[in-house]
């Protein structure tokens, strides 16, 4: 049956603009809008998907019901039906609030050390939720899972993003992630192709480079995407990484070699290649902001994911179809995969593959399916199995008052996972403690010194993030952990976050020391944590 209308009948410039993915606040209200400089206000928007025919968008910002009527909005504007997505590794709540948040993919890694079909059990359970959530409030892209080998735990952006450090580890969870997506009518992305996790540079803000011989990627980074494109992947994002041994000159994203020959040909992937963000350090400071989208598309990208200038690009990939430059055929073929994909999410909304999807009205909001007691109770199950504790005996953790609840961050300014009734403070706060919270926005205090200061309880919250350029800790941090140490006031240590932090602190941790790890940071993860310290992990 003839879809009407199909990409055939669009003009050029509407098929171009059929490959682009903007970034969008998930705010509905423009004053609301966080990062000026990547989200447009509502009238540019409306612009680019009403006028231009962008074809999908990807969000993030608000609650689960606010985002709810923004896709819906965002739909409404598109004559085409829209590839809404978000980067949602660790559950639809990690980006849009009340929706349930899940810890870091590598806590299921340390499940698995001991038990990998439960691991294998939890990850389908986490795929599935994430999709049933984020299809009850119009997302159909799911930017996950992450196939990346963090073999490198100085990796500043994977680190805990990954479900592992070696493939056999990562492979196993990838696919049950994806299989438990696809319980539901949701899109998955596997990311960052052909691997990011042995980098020590962030590729948000500049290009990362893996100098490994190609008989060392095929062997440890190539498979889990092998993994993932077995399981029937829907999508691989390209890593903005320079592997000489692939292609000395161009970036993955930018690759031929190996987007089309790699990916296409050897991996026999079929689904969508999309690029990772345009707007990152590794393409925009090395590229031009509309020359980048035309060579992607050389490449072999069918998605180009947050254009700097998506009018521009539209404009340059006009201009390279009609030069000769990009064939149409390839075109054409970029165009195909994309519609396979939205016709994959939207004739499920009939019920009938064959209907014209196109023309569907948005799917309905369904918040009834947001945070069910089913769900929240796996992410605790995943936070409580993957925790690490060192208990004395007797095994409880006896809080002393006069004492201080020290909390270390990186920006408690924009940090989501401590409001004032987050279990890191307001727990401590029962118990008698002090607060006292340093980020790096804190002006210079003084470090304790044997004999003053008072009993402390130090929570330390930091992990690898995309643009926070490292993934260890922070001068701050280690100074005041030596000095806590030292003065013989560290009373308990509790780390969220990135085990390699625990790590590094351990050979200076005195044995009487009792400390808790948690991958989870979000307030749930911070009440299990702290409970099992006083002994009562209930």
């Amino acid at each position: 049956m003839s879809l009407l209308p199909h990409w055939s009948s669009l003009s050029l410039p509407q098929q171009v603009a059929q490959l682009l993915v903007v970034r969008a606040s998930g705010h509905l209200f423009d004053q609301q809008i966080q990062y000026p400089a990547w989200e447009p206000t509502a009238a540019t928007l409306r612009h680019w998907i009403q006028d231009l025919g962008v074809g999908g968008v990807i969000l993030l910002g608000g609650s689960a019901a606010e985002l709810a009527l923004r896709t819906q909005q965002l739909q409404q504007w598109a004559r085409i039906p829209l590839l809404l997505a978000a980067d949602i590794e660790e559950g639809v709540g990690q980006r849009f609030a009340g929706a349930t948040e899940f810890p870091p993919p590598m806590a299921l890694g340390e499940i698995a050390k001991t038990n990998e079909e439960w691991a294998i059990a939890l990850a389908a359970a986490m795929g599935a939720t994430t999709a049933q959530e984020a299809l009850a409030i119009g997302l159909n892209w799911i930017l996950a899972p992450t196939c990346d080998v963090n073999n490198n735990p100085a990796n500043p952006v994977i680190n805990v993003r990954a479900f592992g450090e070696t493939p056999a580890q990562v492979s196993p969870l990838v696919t049950a992630f994806i299989q438990g997506v696809h319980r539901f009518p949701a899109l998955t992305c596997a990311k960052h192709f052909p691997g990011h996790g042995d980098t020590t540079t962030d590729s948000h803000l500049d290009l990362p480079l893996i100098p490994h011989a190609w008989q060392r990627l095929r062997q440890v980074e190539l498979p889990p995407f092998q993994a993932a494109i077995a399981a029937g992947v829907d999508a691989v994002m390209s890593a903005h990484l320079l592997i000489p041994a692939l292609d000395e000159q161009f970036p993955a994203t930018l690759s031929h070699r190996i987007l089309t020959e790699e990916l296409r040909a050897n991996l026999g992937f079929s689904g969508l290649v999309v690029t990772d963000a345009l707007v990152m350090g590794a393409i925009a400071n090395r590229y031009g902001a509309n020359e980048a989208p035309v060579m992607a598309v050389e490449a072999g990208a069918d998605i180009l994911m947050m254009p700097i200038d998506p009018p521009g690009a539209i404009q340059a990939l006009c201009d390279a179809v009609e030069s000769g430059r990009i064939g149409r055929d390839r075109l054409h073929a970029s165009l195909q995969r994309i519609w396979q994909a939205k016709q994959k999410v939207w004739a499920s909304v009939s019920g009938d593959a064959t209907h014209a999807w196109e023309n569907l009205p948005a799917p309905p909001i369904q918040l009834e399916q947001i945070a069910q007691p089913a769900a929240i109770a796996t992410s605790q199950q995943i936070v409580q199995a993957a925790m690490r504790v060192h208990r004395l005996t007797p095994s409880r953790f006896t809080p002393r008052s006069p004492a201080r609840n020290l909390i270390l961050l990186d920006d408690a300014l924009n940090c989501d996972v401590l409001p004032p009734t987050a279990a890191a403070v307001a727990l401590p706060q029962q118990w008698g403690y002090t607060l006292q919270v340093i980020d790096r926005h804190t002006p210079l205090v003084p470090l304790p010194v044997p004999g003053e200061g008072q009993p402390t309880l130090l929570q330390l919250f930091i992990r690898g993030n995309p643009f926070r350029g490292s993934a260890g800790l922070s001068q701050t941090a280690k100074d005041w952990f030596t000095a806590l140490v030292t003065s013989q006031q560290l009373q308990a240590l509790v780390v969220y976050g990135s085990p390699y932090i625990l790590e590094a602190l351990l050979p200076e941790l005195p044995a009487d020391v009792p400390y808790v790890f948690s991958y989870g940071q979000m307030p749930q993860a911070q009440a299990i944590a702290l409970k099992t310290l006083l002994g009562s992990a209930g």
